[in-house]
C-alpha cells in the first residue's frame, strides 16, 4: 500500500506540480497535493493543518520561498520545509536553511527530492517528540500534578510580574490567598484518595469563577490555594473572592454515596506601587486569611495595614521567637488543678497539670498568651513533651500509696497525635520514669482527636493496653460531636466550659450538658464540667448527675509543691 503524504506545494507552475506529484506516486506515496501562490492562501491552509510538509518554488511572482518559509513557521515549527527551485544560488539556499527550511533541491537534481522528503519526514517526527517532551516538562514544571492549576513557583512567577507592572504603570491588582476549612477531617477520615477527589472537583468549580482576562488561579500547597486578579478594582475583587467562598460553601462532595462539604477562608490583598515585595504580598494575604479563619472560618477578610486583628496575628508571631526561647532557658512551669466528684466536692480524685511560662523577668504568663501562637507556629510538640518530661519527673519523686485511685491528667495537642516519633517518647518516659501508668491520663480535644482519628486511636489503644486512661476535652466544641464519640475509646468526656459557664441563665447550653452527660454515660464513660465559677452551677450539674467537677469555685490552679 502506498504511503499517504499531504503536501502544500507553493508554487505558480501548474505544469511543475503535476510533474512534482507524477514523480513522488512513482516513488510509491499516495500523494494529495494543494497547490497555493498567495499569502492569505498560505496563511489559511496552515490554520487548517494536517499537512505532513511543505514544498515551495523560491521565485514567486509576489514573494520569496523566504516569505512562505516565515509564514508557515509561524504556524508550525516542526513541519518540513522543503525549497525546490532552478535559480536558488548558494548564498541564498544557506540564508533559507539558517531561516529555518529544512532542505533546499535544485530541480535539475530531483533524484534529491525523495530521500530528502523520507528523512525530513523522520526528523519531523523526532522534532515533535522531543518538543512534546519540552512541553510536558515545561508544564509540570508549572503546573500541580494534581488539580492541573499553576503551581506555587509559577504563582510567585506571575505575582512577579504584576508586583513589576504595579510599580511601573501605577495599575492595581488583587491578589487572594485561599485555605479550605474542613478539608483535613476528610482526608484523614476517608482517605487520600477521597482527599484527592475533592481537590479535583473543587478546582474544577473555582475554575468557572475566575475571569478568563488573565486570571490566575494556582495551588499553593495541600489545601491552599492562590488567586490574581488583573487590574481589579477593590469591590470587584470583594465580590469575586465573595463568589468563590459561596462556591466553595454550596458545593457538595459525594463519596461512597455520602455528602460531604468544605468551607474556605480567604485573605485579600490589594497590589499598588507601594507594594513592597512578593514576599511581603504573600505575608500579608497569609496573615488576613488566618485573620478569617480566626474570626470564625468561611469568609473573606480583606488585608489592611492598621487592621487591629492582624496587629493581634503578628503578636502571635512575637510569641513565636519567645517559645524557643523559653524552651532553650527551661522558662515553663507546672501548676494542677483538682478534678472532685460532684456528689462529694471535699475529696480529690485527680488533677490536672497546666503549663505556664517564666518570662524574662520572672513574671507567670498564662497560656492563652502563647499557646495560639504555639499552635499556628507547629511549638505545641515541643512544648508537649516538656510537659510530659516534667510531670512524670514531678511524679516520679511522689510518694503515693499504691491503692490510691487518684490520676493526673496530661494535656496533649493535635499535633502530636501525627508525630510519628511522640508515642515512642511517650513510652520510653512512661519506662524510664517508672510511674505507673494507671495514674495516668491523657486529655486530647475533640477536635483534634477528630480531625486525627485514625492516629488518636492508635494512640489511645496503645497506651490502654498499659492501663493508662484518657479524657475527650472540650466536647461538645466539634460539628459531629455525638457521631464520632462512640468510635473514640476514652475514659472521661471533659464537656467544653463555654456550655457549663451558661448553664444556669442558657436553656440551649443546658440541654447540650444534659444530653452530652446521658449519651457519654450511657457509652460508659464518665463526664467531667470544666469552668463550675459558682455554686449555683455546681448544683445544677449534681441535679444532672455529671459525675466530676473541676473550676475556679472548686480550687484555684496551684503550683506544684
Amino acid at each position: 500500500m502506498n504511503q499517504p503524504l499531504n503536501i502544500l506545494l507553493i508554487e505558480d507552475s501548474e505544469d511543475d506540480a503535476v510533474l512534482l506529484k507524477r514523480h513522488l506516486t512513482r516513488a510509491g506515496y499516495a500523494v494529495e497535493m494543494k497547490r497555493v501562490d498567495q499569502e492569505q492562501a498560505i496563511r489559511s491552509h496552515m490554520q487548517q493543518g494536517g499537512w505532513d510538509l511543505v514544498i515551495s518554488d523560491f521565485n514567486m511572482p509576489d514573494f520569496t520561498g523566504l516569505d512562505a518559509l516565515a509564514w508557515v513557521r509561524e504556524s508550525d515549527q516542526d513541519l518540513p520545509f522543503i525549497l525546490v527551485s532552478g535559480t536558488v544560488g548558494e548564498e541564498t539556499a544557506v540564508l533559507a536553511m539558517k531561516s529555518g527550511a529544512n532542505d533546499y533541491i535544485m530541480k535539475d537534481n530531483s533524484q534529491r527530492l525523495v530521500p530528502a522528503i523520507e528523512r525530513e519526514l523522520r526528523e519531523a517526527e523526532n522534532r515533535r517528540a522531543r518538543r512534546e517532551v519540552e512541553n510536558m516538562l515545561r508544564y509540570h514544571a508549572t503546573h500541580d500534578a494534581l488539580t492541573g492549576l499553576y503551581n506555587r513557583r509559577e504563582f510567585e512567577t506571575r505575582l512577579d510580574e504584576f508586583l513589576l507592572d504595579a510599580r511601573e504603570n501605577g495599575s492595581q491588582h488583587v491578589m487572594l490567598y485561599m485555605d479550605l476549612d474542613q478539608f483535613k477531617i476528610i482526608n484523614d477520615t476517608l482517605g487520600h484518595l477521597a482527599g484527592d477527589a475533592l481537590l479535583q472537583q473543587l478546582c474544577e468549580a473555582m475554575n468557572i469563577l475566575v475571569r478568563t482576562s488573565g486570571d490566575v488561579l494556582a495551588r499553593l500547597g495541600g489545601d491552599e490555594f492562590g488567586v490574581i486578579l488583573p487590574r481589579c478594582p477593590e469591590q470587584q475583587g470583594l465580590q469575586i473572592a465573595e463568589n468563590l467562598r459561596a462556591a466553595v460553601q454550596n458545593f457538595l462532595f459525594e463519596w461512597q454515596g455520602q455528602m460531604f462539604g468544605v468551607g474556605i477562608s480567604i485573605g485579600m490583598v490589594i497590589i499598588t506601587q507601594q507594594s513592597e515585595s512578593t514576599t511581603q504580598i504573600l505575608s500579608a494575604a497569609d496573615k488576613a486569611c488566618y485573620v478569617a479563619k480566626e474570626s470564625g472560618r468561611n469568609r473573606v477578610h480583606l488585608y489592611q495595614a492598621n487592621d487591629s486583628k492582624l496587629a493581634r496575628h503578628s503578636s502571635q508571631m512575637q510569641w513565636a521567637l519567645r517559645i524557643p526561647d523559653a524552651l532553650r532557658q527551661n522558662r515553663f512551669v507546672l501548676h494542677s488543678q483538682i478534678i472532685v466528684p460532684a456528689s462529694d466536692t471535699s475529696q480529690a480524685v485527680g488533677h490536672e497539670f497546666l503549663v505556664r511560662m517564666v518570662d524574662e523577668s520572672q513574671q507567670l504568663i498564662l497560656p492563652e498568651m502563647f499557646i495560639a501562637a504555639a499552635e499556628r507556629y507547629d511549638l505545641m510538640p515541643s512544648i508537649d513533651r516538656w510537659v510530659v518530661k516534667a510531670a512524670l519527673a514531678w511524679l516520679q519523686q511522689q510518694e503515693i500509696p499504691a491503692d490510691d485511685p487518684g490520676f493526673f491528667c496530661i494535656n496533649l495537642s493535635g499535633r502530636s497525635l501525627t508525630d510519628p516519633g511522640f508515642l515512642e517518647f511517650l513510652l520510653k518516659q512512661i519506662e524510664s520514669t517508672g510511674v505507673a501508668p494507671q495514674r495516668l491520663c491523657f486529655e486530647i480535644t475533640e477536635t483534634a482527636a477528630i480531625r486525627s482519628l485514625l492516629s488518636a486511636t492508635k494512640l489511645i489503644d496503645t497506651l490502654h493496653s498499659l492501663n493508662c486512661r484518657f479524657a475527650l476535652d472540650d466536647f461538645g466544641s466539634g460539628l459531629c460531636s455525638f457521631n464520632y464519640l462512640k468510635d473514640l475509646p476514652v475514659d472521661y468526656v471533659k464537656i467544653d466550659g463555654s456550655f457549663i459557664a451558661n448553664i444556669t441563665t442558657d436553656k440551649v447550653s443546658r440541654a447540650i450538658v444534659e444530653s452530652i452527660n446521658s449519651i457519654a454515660q450511657t457509652l460508659g464513660m464518665k463526664t467531667v464540667a470544666e469552668f463550675v465559677e459558682n455554686a449555683a452551677i455546681l448544683n445544677l450539674l449534681r441535679d444532672m448527675g455529671v459525675d466530676y467537677v473541676q473550676g475556679y469555685h472548686i480550687s484555684l490552679p496551684q503550683p506544684l509543691a
